[in-house]
């Protein structure tokens, strides 16, 4: 398939620059994907969709404040930086703008208690910072650092924990899990009284998650790679669920990678960690997850395409056409779908 394939118009006015109040009064649209059906609900109407039995799996990853500004100490210069992954202990890969400032051997001051060398700078221009502080470093990252908003939200986030999920625990994320932004402590309480079981998993979000297809033919696009793990626990409610009949409703398309990846390597949910850069889109057979939840996506990004693959290309296209119509609220912050 191409990647205009995969392309819909969207008005500025529906990208949701901030969050709605509650979490789960964002509207929901509703898709059958073997009938195409369109329903339009709200989030907290989620209950009328679900049976006991079924399962929740939600990626409990925690967003790090990962957007810092450091000081060059011989110019002066400012460059920003965004933490990308843990390399070792305190050198960690980050982006860097601009770049030209910051070249190995340049040091930068964030705050009295943080600062780095750049030590390597990598083929993609990504640098490798290896930092020094004073402290505990999330505790110190948390006073200087800023929540790495995707380039499409231009308002300023007022609460930082706006953009975490209720359930997040797990540092290690440059973007959040959106779909999960939805729920609220309550509803996941009341979800569990009535049967359903909530299983978590951990993918590190990075920001390749926004990165453009550039390639004409999809096939020809390099995917971004994240960590992951599954815990024991986990595994066992998954298996269970699929043994017992229920299904397994991926909650967001960083569960759902989390999930075939390690379906594609065990042929089975197993506890396990590492690095995944599956690249999901139609055809594709899904060997675990029975139902999503996720956000509205990007026009021809790797994530509209992993939709397109679970509910079917015409029947997915279709149901963005009909949130524009219905004047939906796009992307992080905005509103969700349910696929059944």
């Amino acid at each position: 398939m191409k990647k205009s394939d995969f392309f819909y118009d969207l008005p500025e006015n529906l990208i949701a620059q901030t969050p709605v109040e509650p979490r789960n009064s964002s509207r929901m649209l509703v898709l059958d994907r073997k009938s195409g059906e369109i329903e339009h609900r709200n989030f907290y109407n989620l209950f009328d969709y679900l049976k006991a039995g079924d399962c929740l799996v939600l990626n409990d990853t925690r967003v790090l404040p990962a957007r810092i500004f450091g000081t060059r100490t011989d110019t002066g210069a400012v460059v920003e930086f965004v933490l990308l992954r843990q390399r070792e202990n305190l050198v960690w890969e980050c982006i860097a703008g601009p770049g030209k400032k910051a070249r190995v051997g340049h040091s930068f001051t964030f705050s009295d208690k943080l600062k780095a060398e750049v030590i390597e700078v990598l083929e993609d221009g990504n640098r490798i910072l290896r930092f020094s502080v004073e402290g505990e470093f999330y505790s110190v990252l948390d006073e200087v650092g800023q929540m790495p908003l995707p380039p499409y939200i231009t308002e300023k986030l007022e609460d930082k924990e706006r953009y975490q999920t209720v359930y997040s625990r797990e540092l290690g994320s440059a973007a959040a899990p959106t779909a999960g932004l939805h729920f609220t402590e309550e509803m996941l309480g009341e979800l569990k009284d009535k049967g359903i079981n909530i299983a978590y998993v951990t993918l590190h979000v990075g920001l390749g998650t926004f990165r453009p297809v550039k390639s004409e033919e999809i096939t020809d696009h390099k995917m971004h790679v994240e960590h992951y793990s599954v815990t024991k626990e986990a595994a066992d409610l998954i298996n269970k669920t699929k043994k017992m009949g229920g299904r397994v409703i991926s909650v967001g398309t960083t569960s759902c990678r989390t999930l075939e990846s390690v379906a594609s390597l065990y042929g089975d949910i197993r506890e396990c960690s590492g690095d995944t850069g599956i690249f999901i889109y139609p055809p594709y057979e899904f060997k675990c997850i029975d139902g999503l939840i996720t956000n509205f996506h990007l026009p021809e990004s790797t994530l509209i395409m992993l939709v397109s693959a679970f509910a079917g290309y015409e029947i997915t296209m279709n149901a963005y056409k009909t949130a524009v119509e219905e004047k939906y609220r796009f992307f992080s912050f905005g509103d969700a779908m349910l696929i059944l």
